[in-house]
């Protein structure tokens, strides 16, 4: 078989990947101002820096809110979609080689998708996300420069701006550790520097994240959460985490090309079809 190319498109950002024989080959990101732009400009840059001769690719797989904008083949390629969930699930499953987990799939905001086995279904989401700490930081912080708000949060404090259980409790509670947060933002004051502002936002975001997974797997015996998508790659997961899992007995976990599973999940839904029909 030869490549095949799994392209996730969003509306301003392409992320691109290679598959063949069921490895991955050099992931990429590209920027741009409209997906059209962004996804022709990320397959241009793949397939020159990677040396790939247009006759080698097999096929193309469009995923993603942006590949709507798409209705033509790619450089004439045989060009198909596959549903973003599908691919969530499928390249969260191949990256991290678990076959019984919860996809936790943090965008602008956060898709929620159940895997177990041979089934793959969407469970819902919440309206928390990159877009939202983007926002916040906006009005906040005055940038929406993600990277910028982590690199101010590496200094920041968040039992400044946290209510803990620690400050309301001079006990630990039931199942609850005195570090844990009792209120997001229930400490910060009017005064409260920026970079505990930007690490109270990242908190909040990412411990919403995490509290949404862990009630979608009530009545299910599933404690493995993948995630993946662009927040995955925040420092500040190493942190959140880890202190959740011992709350809760859970297992979060970021595979190697996790902001790439989306892409990935495209190309080996088609693989695994070549794969059934060559049977």
């Amino acid at each position: 078989m030869g490549i095949i190319i799994g392209i996730d498109v969003g509306i301003s950002t392409t992320k691109i990947v290679g598959v063949q024989d069921m490895k991955v080959m050099s992931p990429l990101r590209i920027t741009a101002t409209d997906p059209v732009t962004s996804l022709y400009g990320a397959f241009g840059k793949y397939v020159y820096e990677n040396q790939i001769p247009l006759e080698e690719i097999d096929q193309v797989v469009l995923t993603g809110v942006g590949s709507a904008y798409i209705d033509k083949p790619v450089y004439g390629l045989p060009t198909s979609k596959c549903d973003e969930f599908i691919a969530d699930g499928l390249g969260a499953r191949f990256e991290s080689g678990l076959d019984k987990i919860i996809v936790v799939s943090m965008g602008t905001g956060t898709t929620l998708v159940l895997c177990d086995g041979n089934e793959i279904r969407h469970l819902g989401g919440i309206s928390m996300g990159g877009g939202t700490l983007a926002g916040l930081s906006r009005i906040m912080l005055q940038t929406s420069d993600i990277q910028q708000v982590s690199e101010m949060a590496k200094n920041g404090n968040i039992s400044n701006v946290n209510l803990l259980i620690g400050d309301i409790s001079t006990k630990p509670l039931p199942g609850l550790p005195m570090d844990v947060t009792a209120s997001l933002f229930g400490k910060a004051q009017t005064d409260s520097v920026k970079e505990d502002i930007a690490v109270g936002l990242i908190h909040t975001v990412l411990q919403t994240i995490g509290s949404a997974a862990v009630l979608a797997a009530l009545h299910t015996d599933i404690n493995e959460f993948v995630m993946i998508g662009n927040l995955s790659l925040l420092p500040q997961c190493a942190e959140v985490f880890p202190m959740m899992e011992n709350l809760y007995n859970v297992h979060f976990r970021i595979p190697k090309y996790s902001q790439y599973c989306t892409a990935i999940g495209a190309a080996l839904e088609y693989a695994y079809k070549s794969q059934k029909r060559s049977v």
